[in-house]
């Protein structure tokens, strides 16, 4: 029995949801986002709260069960209040800079590093710190990883990429000897 797919998810204030067919639909003024469940599991909409359940007693239908509503969840979040990761630039000469649909990143190579910003994504950066934010969960961590992954931290210096929020465990360098 999923724990995760017996929980209602309660619908935010401003946020219209239907069914259509087997697809969930949230509206939030312009923006839609659509979920396709594709019949895998069985969808009620009563008391402000969104219910999904099981269509048989199998263990693949009580996968897709808690699946399809934690994937549900984080629309709804993603409408309501937007998901947000921040990036931390260390290094000389190390920098980073946004000009219209294009982040610009020094990275200590011979060349600068522009990466296209995707649709549905806002790139802010603040000194040494870059911000991204969107309404889908998958797709701000997906480019968070992709920018992280030009330059990983490494573990003498710290130099690198790295989430603000992530530990380098450090090495100590080589010892000078006798």
């Amino acid at each position: 029995m999923s724990r995760v797919g017996k929980e209602p998810i309660a619908i935010p204030s401003g946020v219209e949801v239907s069914v259509d067919g087997s697809v969930l639909v949230a509206k939030k003024g312009k923006l839609e986002k659509r979920l396709d469940t594709h019949g895998r599991v069985v969808i009620a909409i009563e008391d402000n709260q969104v219910k999904l359940s099981r269509l048989d007693e199998t263990k693949q239908s009580s996968a897709f069960w808690g699946t399809y509503r934690a994937l549900f969840n984080n629309v709804l979040i993603g409408l309501d209040k937007g998901f947000k990761k921040s990036l931390e630039i260390n290094g000389v000469g190390y920098r980073a800079a946004v000009s219209g649909k294009t982040l610009e990143l020094q990275l200590g190579f011979s060349h600068p590093v522009n990466f296209d910003i995707p649709e549905g994504i806002d790139i802010k950066v603040e000194k040494n710190i870059i911000h991204i934010e969107g309404t889908d969960k998958q797709q701000v961590g997906q480019v968070a990883a992709v920018i992280r992954g030009f330059r990983p931290p490494e573990p003498y210096k710290g130099k690198g990429v790295k989430y603000t929020d992530e530990v380098i465990i450090r090495k100590a360098g080589k010892a000078a000897g006798k």
